[in-house]
Formats: structure tokens, C-alpha cells, sequence
């Protein structure tokens, strides 16, 4: 199954909440949504909390579940297929050590499928499988979080990874005020950790993404 790619796409990282339970802070974030004016499908959650056995990771992503049907955006969780499907999940998140795109196909037929990108080359991968609702780009700009995985890609690169035909999603860096220039790069939407999830108020955080979006 293939949906589309949303215009915000918050990703969970439970240390950068300062504390807060990251399943109460998405949720505030969440009741930020202007449902009223978003077509279907245009915010998604990606759990991710990669250092949880799936014993501990169950029972959040369930807890996102009920908080994402509330607020009308989708959950995807990353890597783990099998607490996607015991959760009722929307989809999954692969990266390039998760199982083959054909392989969750073969077991999770039924759900929507998003990979992680950093080059051009994976974009087309991604592309060429048939199966990718959309693919997450960056690092854009430089962020802490990434900086594992090597320096920013930068701006010209999402404008040529966009030109590919699979919808894009920024990652990276992508402060409210840098929204316009990744939309105008091709990017379908933008995702988020730190500038909601470390946010005094993540309502107020996700509200300004939607003032940049809606103004670009």
C-alpha cells in the first residue's frame, strides 16, 4: 500500500524532551493540527527509539496509535515490522540496515513504506522499487543528530534528489524559517525532532511549521 507523503513528518527521539514523556509531547504537538485546512494524510509521527527492545517499544507505539487517530495524522515505526503491525500502525520506517522493501512486503503487504536517503543514488533506489510512498532527505543543514552520518547534503542536492519523482521529505535542520526554501527545492514536506520536541510548548512549535507551510 502506498500513501502520500506528509507536509510534516515529527520524529519521536525521547532524549531531547527534557524530561517530558515524548508520548505527552507529541501529543501537544499534535493538537496544534489545523484539520480543517490539511488534505488526509499530512502529518505522520515516526516512532523512533531505537535503543528500546520491542517489549518497551510496543506499549509507546500503542499509546501513539490512540494519540495519532485522534489528531487524523498516521504513525510509522521505524525498523521493527513486527510492533508496526501488533500496533495498528500506518507503516514503517526502513533505513539501509532494515529488512529489503520486498521483504516487509512479503510480510506487511498492507503497510505504507518510507526510507531514509542521504544521496542521490538511494533517492533513485527508493524510486525504483515501486513500493516507497516516500523517501526522508538530508541532513539538509547541519543538526547535531546527524552529524554522525556525515556532513549536510545542502539545498541543491534535495533539488536535484526531488527531480528523481519520489516525494521527498527534508530532514535535518529544518528550522520554520527554512521551510520555504526546502518546499521550493522540490521537497514535499519537511520533518522534524528537535525544533518541537525540545520546545517549551511543541503546540506553538508545530503551529509556526504550519504558518511557514501555508505562507510558502
Amino acid at each position: 500500500m502506498r500513501g502520500p507523503a506528509p507536509l510534516v513528518y515529527l520524529i519521536t527521539d525521547r532524549t531531547v524532551t527534557d524530561g517530558r514523556p515524548v508520548d505527552e509531547v507529541i501529543a501537544r504537538a499534535l493538537s496544534a493540527l489545523p484539520r480543517a485546512r490539511l488534505p488526509a494524510g499530512a502529518v505522520a509521527v515516526q516512532l523512533r527509539e531505537k535503543d528500546l527492545s520491542a517489549a518497551a517499544l510496543l506499549p509507546l507505539a500503542r499509546r501513539l496509535r490512540e494519540i495519532t487517530v485522534r489528531a487524523g495524522a498516521r504513525l510509522f515505526v521505524n525498523d521493527r515490522v513486527d510492533v508496526a503491525l501488533a500496533a495498528g500502525a500506518d507503516g514503517v520506517h526502513l533505513s539501509h540496515t532494515s529488512m529489503a522493501v520486498a521483504d516487509v512486503r512479503v510480510v506487511a503487504p498492507a503497510l505504507q513504506l518510507a526510507v531514509s536517503t542521504h544521496t542521490v543514488e538511494q533517492v533513485t533506489t527508493a524510486a525504483a522499487s515501486g513500493q516507497v510512498s516516500f523517501a526522508v532527505f538530508g541532513p539538509i543543514f547541519d543538526t547535531p543528530s546527524k552529524r554522525a552520518y556525515g556532513p549536510a547534503v545542502g539545498v541543491e542536492r534535495l533539488r536535484e534528489a526531488s527531480a528523481i519523482g519520489i516525494p521527498l521529505v527534508a530532514l535535518g535542520g529544518v528550522e520554520p524559517q527554512r521551510v520555504a526554501t526546502c518546499l521550493e527545492a522540490g521537497a514535499s514536506g519537511i520533518a522534524c525532532i528537535r525544533a518541537v520536541l525540545r520546545n517549551a510548548d511543541p503546540k506553538v512549535a508545530m503551529t509556526t511549521f504550519f504558518e511557514a507551510i501555508e505562507s510558502t
